[in-house]
């Protein structure tokens, strides 16, 4: 099956990104920390995306999800509560937020959220046909990540979804250290490679990105890649396959899995030692 479009998706997916956030906001204060904060993250599932599992106070867990078949935003906990929240009540991000804070406290946690994550005064859009396309989108590549993960050796990240920048990805660690500037301080950290899917608010908004960490522009950029996909050196460094290439061609996932093992063979030995 070709990956579908997701030409008319921009308002659904402003109102989804808005309520993921907030999703995610619960497990930012109350989760169990991460030092990537793959805590945060969200993964898909056959039903929409789910966050990780948050420890009650009392005992038990507590979780959440985007349910893009049933249209909910469902809280539950191991004690059998659960909450659900119509996705297409026209519910704002502040709102969403609110009635997810609310359920929480029923379940027993309380916190200081940083609701600028999800602040809008708007009305929320959901589209049950955009919304559908763009779960199919996802669940296939979801697979395509995870596909790709299993031919790497090294260590790798799961493949997750970010609220934040509405986009699934995937890590691999390289062996080599390189030092980022953070706040004004220097940090040591592993060179990574990112593979991710960006679903934007049309087709021509959304794309495939391979980028490395550190970017090595002199070698990199004089170097071919497969068919459709290009350099890209503004805002971000890496590589991008954009999605209108991939729609309606039944080579779309293998032409994913052709792109990311390119990238990797030619990027991972500037990130080994």
């Amino acid at each position: 099956m070709p990956f579908p479009t997701l030409d008319g998706f921009g308002p659904t997916r402003r109102t989804l990104q808005l309520y993921s956030r907030a999703l995610s906001g619960l497990a930012r204060v109350h989760g169990v920390a991460h030092p990537n904060w793959w805590h945060i993250s969200l993964r898909v599932t056959p039903s929409g995306l789910q966050s990780d599992n948050i420890p009650l106070p009392g005992g038990g867990i507590l979780a959440g999800r985007l349910d893009l078949l049933a249209g909910q935003l469902i809280l539950w906990t191991s004690g059998g509560g659960e909450w659900a929240l119509p996705l297409d009540a026209g519910l704002s991000g502040t709102a969403m937020g609110e009635r997810l804070i609310a359920a929480a406290a029923e379940a027993g946690l309380h916190g200081d959220y940083d609701r600028a994550r999800f602040a809008s005064d708007e009305p929320g859009v959901y589209n049950r046909d955009a919304a559908g396309r763009f779960f199919t989108a996802l669940v296939k590549a979801d697979r395509v990540l995870k596909k790709h993960r299993a031919n790497l050796t090294g260590n790798t990240g799961p493949v997750q979804f970010w609220p934040h920048g509405f986009d699934l990805a995937m890590e691999w660690f390289g062996t080599r250290v390189a030092r980022s500037e953070e706040g004004g301080q220097t940090k040591e950290l592993p060179a990574q490679l990112n593979l991710g899917f960006f679903p934007g608010e049309d087709d021509d908004a959304s794309y495939f990105y391979s980028n490395p960490w550190p970017f090595d522009g002199d070698i990199l950029l004089g170097r071919a890649l497969p068919e459709g996909a290009s350099w890209h050196t503004e805002g971000w460094q890496g590589a991008m396959l954009p999605y209108a290439t991939l729609r309606d061609d039944p080579r779309g996932e293998e032409r994913v899995l052709a792109f990311a093992a390119a990238v990797y063979d030619m990027a991972a030995p500037l990130l080994r030692f």
